[in-house]
């Protein structure tokens, strides 16, 4: 079983940001790729960013892509989001994934589909 704690949410304005924490334990942390998945109100879950096993490839929906940033610290069990320039459209449900292997990262599962671990989730509101 691999545990995952979401940390770093909350309220922000359109412009500002935010960085997400998740805290892993249980498993090997480096046999896991890690994913930050976002669910808005009426919409489906999808794949924000996901991070590879070894940290050198990445994966972002097109419309996060030159404001998030997932990095990953193995030392500490954590994955990061950083997430500048927000949105109102950002606002979500941020769910923290670990999944074995990197298939996460090469082929995101478009709803999360067969990820093996999640987090409970923390809430981003952007205002506008």
């Amino acid at each position: 079983q691999v545990q995952l704690v979401e940390s770093g949410g909350g309220l922000v304005q359109a412009g500002g940001s935010l960085r997400l924490s998740c805290a892993a334990s249980g498993r090997t942390f480096s046999n896991y790729a890690m994913g930050w998945f976002r669910q808005a109100p009426g919409k489906d879950r999808e794949p924000a960013a996901t991070i590879s096993r070894n940290g050198r490839y990445t994966y972002y929906v097109n419309s996060v892509k030159g404001r998030f940033t997932i990095s990953r610290d193995d030392a500490k069990n954590t994955v990061y989001l950083q997430m500048n320039s927000l949105i109102p459209e950002d606002t979500a449900v941020y769910y923290c994934a670990a999944d074995l292997g990197d298939t996460m990262v090469l082929k995101p599962p478009s709803v999360g589909t067969g990820i093996d671990y999640w987090g409970q989730g923390t809430q981003v509101t952007v205002s506008s």
